[in-house]
């Protein structure tokens, strides 16, 4: 089947459409980049002295609020002890012992937190993504400072229950307790407001990728800190109080009230379990549902549980993975169609219309004999027929690392070197049409065989024609000289005609396989051509 002209490409199908979801709204000092490199480190050490200070603050300023917390409820919540209330002494000595112990104890914290973030410190400051250990200890930041705040006013409880044991078992407790509570508010405002005020550091730590196993708290976690910090506190220090501090005339009156209180306690709890799983499972199932499709699994599809946002988000995942599977199936037609390598560089550059010039090996062959076997075989057959010697003309080409650019009815157009470069193009094309006529000899219990031509040289390869519509195009003058080849080699007993400028260029050990002949004038063309035919 000879080629008149310039041979053209198999065509491309429209540029292959992505679908993608927003899945979470985000605020924009949420994002600090959208890829590794942006949110590589990067604004030196102003920047981890500026979060650092705002780091620094933010953890004085909860130590501050459970101090507070702590000085108002041993003031205004707990009565003074029955019989002591002319007795400053023992108050102001457990004022100024709490006083001389907040200052004491943060600047303890200060120097404590400075040697538990000294991992993060370390690659911040050299300006480089962290190893898995500085990683590792960058995540878990508000979990190590959250030992801290715990670690310290525990010891607050201890030196309070020391200061005032002497003088009266009831103030020491009273003292300790409100102590305790303090620091159980500070320990849930400490660890909340500092995983927020880390967000942009923990962005650049995860900035290579993705926090597996998970170092943080979860939603359950975080929505128990959050109400403990605002409900659960406020309300066990009432209870204790009541509880503790009554007379029994006093708790028996008031049972009622510190029934609620404790009951408010305990359903408050209950409710934040709950709201906290409800909220917990289905993202966990939409985690898996991502983890799934991010390993191939575009079929993974989530049950929509819930009418409001987060059924949003579940049908959001569904449509995106909707989408993903029906451009996973446009991207495999696609490369069946054109090839994988030419759908590859469409799908990296887009809709280019022009070309580039590339010196290709060019390999073609085209089956001899097919019209007469049609005239006396079945479609059906005939199909086989083709199906048959285009699979193994695929096998062979793609396994030299060839391109088939184009089929043309019974023929083929292989190229090598375009739209991937080949290091060794004139090699591999010469080794692929040896074994290619080798595999069309196989065929001959349908009574036909075939033609091969190899050529070498420039051409000029990219897409032709418009945006709607656009072929991959391979022209020059090697296609016209590889189709003229396999016109002779079908009327020659080599079958098999290469010209002699490809063994120049080939490897020594392919090239001693082939031999040159005589120089002939191909049909169209001015200048003659070598031949070289497997020795």
């Amino acid at each position: 089947m000879p080629l008149d002209g310039q041979v053209r490409g198999v065509a491309s199908r429209e540029q292959v459409r992505m679908m993608t979801s927003t899945l979470l709204s985000r605020r924009p000092d949420d994002v600090l980049a959208t890829n590794s490199h942006a949110a590589r480190p990067g604004a030196g050490s102003g920047f981890v002295l500026r979060r650092a200070l705002i780091y620094g603050f933010g953890m004085i300023g909860a130590n501050t609020l459970g101090a507070l917390v702590t000085f108002l409820y041993a003031g205004i919540v707990i009565p003074p002890l029955p019989g002591h209330g002319n007795d400053n002494a023992q108050t102001r000595l457990s004022l100024l012992v709490f006083l001389i112990y907040l200052v004491a104890a943060m600047l303890v914290g200060v120097l404590w937190s400075l040697i538990r973030f000294r991992p993060t410190l370390s690659w911040l400051l050299a300006d480089r993504f962290p190893n898995e250990p500085e990683r590792q200890a960058t995540l878990r930041q508000p979990g190590r400072q959250l030992v801290v705040h715990a670690t310290l006013w525990a010891a607050g409880v201890v030196v309070f229950l020391a200061v005032n044991a002497h003088y009266s078992w009831t103030l020491a407790r009273d003292a300790a307790l409100s102590a305790a509570l303090g620091g159980l508010f500070t320990c849930a405002v400490g660890y909340l407001l500092g995983e927020r005020l880390l967000r942009p550091v923990t962005i650049m730590a995860l900035g290579d990728r993705e926090p597996e196993p998970p170092a943080g708290p979860g939603v359950m976690a975080r929505v128990v800190w959050a109400w403990a910090m605002g409900t659960g506190v406020p309300v066990l220090g009432a209870a204790l109080a009541l509880w503790i501090r009554g007379r029994p005339d006093d708790v028996a009156r008031n049972l009622p009230a510190l029934f609620l209180v404790v009951f408010s306690f305990l359903t408050g709890m209950v409710a934040m379990l709950l709201l906290a799983r409800s909220i917990a499972v289905p993202i966990s199932s939409v985690r898996h549902v991502v983890r799934a499709v991010a390993g191939g699994d575009t079929t993974a599809e989530l049950r929509v549980v819930d009418a409001g946002e987060i059924g949003q988000l579940q049908a959001a995942v569904n449509q995106m993975t909707a989408g993903l599977h029906e451009s996973e199936r446009i991207q495999d037609i696609f490369g069946r169609q054109v090839g994988t390598e030419v759908a590859r560089e469409v799908l990296a550059q887009g809709i280019a219309l022009g070309g580039e010039t590339r010196r290709v090996a060019v390999l073609f062959v085209d089956l001899d004999g097919s019209t007469a076997f049609a005239s006396s075989h079945q479609p059906t057959e005939v199909v086989e027929l083709l199906n048959t010697f285009f699979g193994a003309v695929v096998d062979v080409i793609t396994r030299h690392g060839g391109v088939i650019n184009k089929f043309h009815g019974d023929g083929a157009l292989c190229v090598f070197g375009a739209p991937v470069e080949h290091p060794l193009a004139a090699t591999a094309a010469l080794a692929a049409a040896r074994e290619l006529r080798e595999r069309v000899l196989d065929l001959d219990h349908y009574q036909i065989s075939a033609g091969i031509g190899v050529s070498v040289g420039p051409v000029v390869a990219g897409n032709v024609g418009a945006e709607s519509r656009f072929e991959y195009t391979v022209i020059g003058d090697p296609v016209n000289e590889a189709s003229r080849l396999t016109d002779l080699a079908k009327r020659r007993s080599e079958r098999l005609l290469a010209s002699a400028s490809v063994l120049q260029e080939a490897q020594r050990p392919e090239a001693e396989r082939w031999e040159t002949r005589e120089s002939v004038t191909l049909s169209g063309r001015s200048e003659p051509t070598r031949l070289a035919v497997p020795a």
